[in-house]
């Protein structure tokens, strides 16, 4: 069973998390970021990581603005949402790793990165920021772009100061304020993933869908090409969510295969 707790993240912002422990003698962490209106225990995720704890300490977390509160499963915190920059998502890992890494169960271990979506492109950022710190990078379905917003939102935005997202599955109108919009102005060279992938040399595998939006499969194609050496694995059939839903109902051919491919990833890195 997980064991939950909470870190400080600034002035009325916490981290919510749980670390699955290691089955067996643990060779490495791993930190699951989830992705854009995701969360820690959104479908697919507490499988995925009581699967990878068979070998390894996992932690997975809640972004401090996701807008997920204190029942973990719903979306409650609407205004913390709408205030939620990229540099507050980098901002939580920085909290969190410095957090494990001065925990005596995790310092020292080899520390991977799995992120899905908008948190495949985080974990990325936070490891051109640190790359020292970071022994790999698994993206699933991960952006290469961390600006989700469309022309019309921003054009909300510069008018009206807010704009809306819709949340398909709850219904919700998610609100989305301009400091969003500022913060992917004012840090757009800290945020350009590809051109500063050109330089980084840290390890990293792309695990993704054949059946992922063409967006996403696009920015996974030119990481490629910029860094030849990076692994671009991809599901046959796999959609944005390897085929899971929310409430879980069970796993599925397409997660299984990205949960084995980021085994195989975090066993050959280590290896070296």
């Amino acid at each position: 069973m997980p064991r939950n707790f909470e870190l400080p993240a600034g002035e009325d912002a916490v981290l919510r998390c749980s670390h699955f422990p290691s089955r067996g003698k643990a060779r490495s962490l791993v930190v699951i970021a989830h992705g854009y209106k995701g969360f820690k225990d959104w479908g697919m995720f507490p499988y995925t990581a009581e699967a990878l704890s068979d070998e390894h300490e996992v932690v997975t977390f809640n972004f401090s603005h996701a807008g997920i509160g204190e029942d973990l499963q719903n979306f409650t915190e609407l205004e913390k949402f709408a205030r939620n920059t990229g540099q507050r998502e980098i901002r939580d890992l920085e909290i969190l790793l410095s957090y494990l890494s001065q925990h005596h169960k995790f310092g020292g271990l080899p520390v991977f990165l799995l992120g899905h979506s908008l948190g495949g492109g985080i974990c990325l950022l936070y490891a051109l920021d640190h790359p020292e710190a970071i022994t790999g990078v698994i993206s699933w379905n991960g952006v290469t772009s961390i600006d989700l917003l469309t022309e019309d939102q921003k054009r909300e935005m510069r008018a009206k100061g807010r704009t809306y997202v819709l949340n398909g599955r709850t219904g919700q109108q998610m609100p989305l304020d301009a400091i969003i919009l500022e913060d992917l102005e004012q840090q757009a060279e800290r945020y350009n993933i590809l051109d500063r992938m050109k330089q980084a040399s840290f390890p990293v595998v792309l695990i993704q869908g054949s059946e992922d939006g063409e967006r996403l499969r696009r920015g996974s194609e030119q990481l490629t090409l910029l860094r030849p050496d990076i692994e671009w694995s991809q599901i046959p059939g796999g959609n944005h969510t390897f085929g899971t839903v929310h409430p879980f109902a069970g796993t599925t051919p397409g997660l299984e295969q990205a949960i084995d491919a980021s085994k195989t990833f975090i066993g050959r890195i280590l290896a070296k």
